[in-house]
C-alpha cells in the first residue's frame, strides 16, 4: 500500500544536507573509440577525456545541452568485464517516434533486443525497448 505522501502530486521532497544532484553513472569499457562511436549514434557527444594516472582514461559523454551524465572508463589492458546480475540499464527518452528512432538506429547498425512493447501488459502510454552497447550494457529507449 502506498502512503498518502507518495500519492500526492505535491509531495514535499525530503531535504538532503549532503547530496545536491545526481552527477553521472559509469560503465567500464573495453575499447574507447568503439564505445564513443556507439553512444554518438544515440545522440551523445564526447565532452572530455581525463587520464587517471597510468591506469585508466575516463571519457565523459553528454546529450546536447546537458551536463555529462555518462562516464566511460577504459582501464588500460582490460578488454571486457563481467556485468553480474545486479545492474540492469540506463534509460533514454527518444525525441519523436520510437519506431522512427529504431529505423534510424538500424541504418547505423543498432538493433533492439526485441520489438518495442508496453511493460506490464499496458495498452496505452509509452513503449520501451532495449539496445546493447559494444560492451553488452543495456540501454532502455522510451517513446511513443
Amino acid at each position: 500500500m502506498q502512503s498518502e505522501l507518495n500519492d500526492s502530486p505535491e509531495a514535499p521532497r525530503v531535504p538532503s544536507p549532503t547530496v545536491a544532484t545526481f552527477l553521472h553513472t559509469c560503465y567500464r569499457i573495453g575499447d574507447i573509440d568503439r564505445s564513443v562511436t556507439f553512444y554518438e549514434k544515440l545522440g551523445f557527444e564526447e565532452v572530455r577525456r581525463m587520464p587517471i594516472g597510468e591506469e585508466a582514461i575516463n571519457v565523459f559523454m553528454a546529450l546536447p545541452g546537458e551536463d555529462p551524465r555518462l562516464e566511460l572508463t577504459y582501464n588500460h589492458g582490460v578488454t571486457g568485464y563481467e556485468h553480474g546480475s545486479g545492474y540492469n540499464h540506463i534509460a533514454l527518452l527518444v525525441d519523436g517516434s520510437l519506431d522512427d528512432t529504431l529505423a534510424q538506429l538500424a541504418e547505423l547498425g543498432i538493433e533492439p533486443e526485441k520489438p518495442p512493447y508496453r511493460p506490464g501488459g499496458r495498452t496505452e502510454g509509452h513503449r520501451i525497448c532495449f539496445v546493447r552497447d559494444p560492451d553488452g550494457y543495456r540501454i532502455e529507449l522510451i517513446g511513443e
